[in-house]
């Protein structure tokens, strides 16, 4: 059976850094909590049930996260990783985890490997973090601190290699050298190397290594950059697609949820010598993070969302991809996250359940 991963956001916890560029006590929650609707029907702000506005360093709420991914049929975590050259960001919820045999349930990681801007958006114009790549011993050191997870029963491997998944493989220099490096390493520690996988997004739309074994579709984005065309540059003409109200001197984007859900499902794949990574994603609305300027899915509901997760199942077993990687747990500024809220509850967890008993 595919196994269902969730991409998860550590940000729900106070860092000197995000106080000091964002104000004192910034969490990923003042953001969802200032987002306003926008027009007519906007579903904004988006709240989690009984007003749930946890801390990421409290283990009970760690408990629960893992109790709630279990129940519903959530194989495992996808934490993003945040490492700047030695320097880290947002560690200490994986750090728990990796402490408290308790939190048992699977995991990987994602090195999100790109600038942290003002914009949101891992551009380079207002860096607040640049990323920066050394050669061998910036490699060790990375590698120092990624094994102590890898060695985990708790992590997940692929063919005992441990699952790593790079966000931007364009940027990093050397890269092929780097997992070469890596994977001597993983073999000292008695793995069979280090299973990396591309991700495809939309950054790049193409796998870009050789020593990469396998590649990801993170979605939505993926598709609205690369398969209908972001910004009004469409491919396909379809009435009702795309929608775009301006707001002030702003533009709001607008698309249709059934749309992009029918192409991601009905999307051929080229077979490039890599393992397909299927993606999901439960809706989208970045506007917490991006007011007026952001893209907003309309006409989402948790049946369509189980309707087609239902469908991405059905394909993972024709690709013969062993994941599916849903974006996301905890997106709460970017409208795609499992967690209960106040307008539908439990339902897209259900949806998640369901979809694997009916696929």
């Amino acid at each position: 059976m595919t196994k269902i991963i969730a991409f998860f956001l550590p940000q729900f916890h106070e860092i000197p850094q995000n106080n000091k560029w964002w104000g004192q006590g910034f969490t990923e929650w003042v953001n969802t909590k200032k987002a306003k609707p926008l027009f007519k029907g906007h579903y904004q702000p988006r709240e989690p049930l009984g007003d749930n506005y946890y801390n990421m360093l409290d283990k009970t709420t760690m408990h629960w996260q893992k109790d709630l991914a279990k129940q519903y049929g959530i194989h495992g975590f996808c934490y993003y990783h945040y490492w700047f050259n030695g320097k880290m960001l947002l560690e200490k919820p994986l750090e728990i985890i990796l402490e408290d045999k308790s939190i048992d349930l699977p995991f990987c990681m994602c090195w999100a490997n790109e600038p942290w801007t003002r914009a949101w958006d891992g551009g380079d114009k207002e860096v607040i973090m640049p990323q920066t790549y050394g050669k061998e011993e910036a490699w060790e050191k990375h590698f120092e601190y990624l094994v102590k997870f890898f060695t985990d029963d708790r992590y997940i491997k692929v063919e005992n290699k441990p699952m790593f998944v790079l966000y931007r493989t364009s940027n990093i220099t050397n890269c092929e050298d780097m997992i070469a490096y890596w994977d001597k390493r993983c073999k000292e520690y008695g793995f069979n190397g280090i299973y990396i996988v591309e991700e495809v997004n939309s950054f790049q739309n193409n796998v870009c290594l050789e020593k990469s074994q396998g590649y990801l579709e993170f979605e939505p984005v993926y598709t609205l950059c690369h398969d209908l065309g972001l910004n009004g540059n469409l491919r396909v003409k379809t009435t009702g697609l795309l929608k775009k109200l301006r707001k002030n001197k702003a533009v709001i984007q607008k698309y249709d949820y059934d749309y992009v859900w029918k192409r991601i499902i009905t999307r051929k794949r080229e077979q490039n010598g890599k393992t397909p990574i299927l993606g999901a994603f439960v809706d989208w609305d970045n506007t917490a993070r991006k007011g007026s300027n952001g893209i907003v899915f309309e006409n989402m509901t948790p049946e369509k969302f189980q309707f087609y997760l239902t469908k991405q199942l059905e394909r993972c077993t024709e690709t013969s991809s062993e994941f599916l990687f849903i974006n996301a747990w905890n997106e709460w500024a970017e409208g795609t996250y499992l967690e209960p809220d106040k307008k539908y509850g439990y339902a897209n967890l259900e949806a998640i359940k369901n979809a694997q008993q009916n696929k």
